[in-house]
């Protein structure tokens, strides 16, 4: 496999219980993301609230539901720290309409939480983002130092950061989770794919050698779970496996797993005939590497692909 660096060891036991426990506002949290963290946080001693468009529906581990309804300033009393994963799916054609709601529940949500801090007495934000930051760059091999890439979710993905930011100036810590595509055994865009392949309609898109910046369920609500607890954690961090892959050996690894062939192959222009500007999420390459998240400490639970695959 390209890039492959299977002599290198990232695996390790499960994580301990935080040494302080915190009481943790949680947007985004009946996601497909949120609803995985929010019990690793209870388990390792957190107390999480949800914030949600309708409050009065409870979300499952959290000891309380509030309402977050931009530009409103949602309620912060009480808390040590955010983790917001909020924002509308990406999938689905993207009409202008979609377009402008992706970028409002990213941006505006942002905004209404860095507005609400003043006086909260939280300390800490752990935002969501994107590998998709990075924009198509091909081959180049990029960090998290590397500057943002061109195209709609590039520029997404910055003004949402830039958003979070903002939080600085009221002496609140900033990190930014810039997560891949997420894998895991059930749940998720997976659940769309899958399916496919176990029918064997399973391919590689265009070429085949862009590279997929993946990372597994368990390893995205690990990292997010490692920034929020380290306090020396500031500014961006991949949320991506030790090594990208190429579409072409994501295809081969998910079909093997799955114990099924994968021959038919989707041209580029099939691509952006059926999905438009979509198109530009499954074609573009992004060769993104954790490089500051394995320098903060943190060691992948998940990191090799076939085997995330089943789990």
């Amino acid at each position: 496999m390209d890039g492959a660096m299977a002599s290198q060891d990232f695996t390790r036991v499960p994580p301990e219980q935080a040494s302080r426990p915190l009481v943790v506002g949680i947007t985004g949290a009946s996601g497909f993301v949120g609803t995985r963290l929010i019990p690793e946080l209870v388990g390792a001693g957190h107390q999480c609230v949800a914030f949600t468009r309708d409050p009065s529906r409870p979300v499952y581990g959290c000891r309380e539901t509030r309402a977050l309804q931009p530009p409103t300033p949602a309620d912060l009393t009480g808390l040590d720290a955010l983790i917001n994963l909020a924002g509308e799916s990406v999938q689905g054609v993207w009409t202008s309409a979609k377009k402008e709601r992706i970028r409002r529940s990213r941006v505006d949500v942002t905004r209404a939480l860095v507005q609400a801090l003043p006086g909260s007495g939280v300390r800490t934000l752990v935002t969501a983002s994107a590998t998709g930051f990075y924009g198509d760059r091909g081959e180049e091999e990029l960090n998290e130092d590397s500057p943002p890439g061109r195209g709609f979710l590039a520029e997404v993905s910055e003004e949402w950061e830039g958003e979070a930011l903002a939080a600085l100036d009221h002496g609140v810590r900033v990190a930014m989770a810039r997560i891949g595509f997420v894998v895991s055994a059930d749940g998720g865009a997976m659940d769309r794919i899958r399916p496919l392949f176990r029918f064997a309609l399973g391919g590689r898109l265009g070429d085949g050698r862009q590279w997929m910046p993946w990372v597994h369920l368990d390893d995205t609500v690990g990292i997010l779970r490692h920034l929020l607890e380290h306090e020396e954690c500031e500014g961006p961090y991949q949320v991506t496996a030790p090594e990208p892959v190429r579409n072409a050996d994501f295809t081969r690894e998910l079909a093997a797993a799955l114990h099924r062939p994968a021959i038919f192959h989707v041209p580029a222009f099939a691509l952006r005939l059926a999905l438009g500007e979509l198109s530009t999420l499954v074609l573009s390459s992004t060769r993104a590497r954790p490089q500051r998240t394995l320098a903060s400490g943190y060691v992948f639970r998940r990191p090799v692909l076939r085997e995330a695959f089943l789990a």
